[in-house]
């Protein structure tokens, strides 16, 4: 097994775990609570934003290590 290899299947597993932090930043600061039939929405939008960019850089990475996975070298 070569080293692109390796650094690709790092790639994949690292981006995988970015994704999860980014969802679960997501998850936390989406909060919406139902009080006498009015919606009452206390989200935190820069906690949001954040978890929106871990996941595009767990994009950015998966996408990278299945090119490094399947480049021929």
């Amino acid at each position: 097994m070569n080293t692109s290899k390796l650094i690709g299947a790092l790639l994949i597993i690292v981006s995988i775990s970015i994704g999860y932090i980014g969802l679960n930043k997501i998850a936390d600061n989406t909060k919406q609570i139902n009080f006498l039939g009015l919606k009452i929405d206390a989200s935190n939008e820069s906690g949001k934003q954040q978890g929106y960019m871990y996941i595009g850089a767990a994009i950015l990475l998966f996408a990278g290590g299945i090119y490094t996975l399947k480049s021929k070298s």
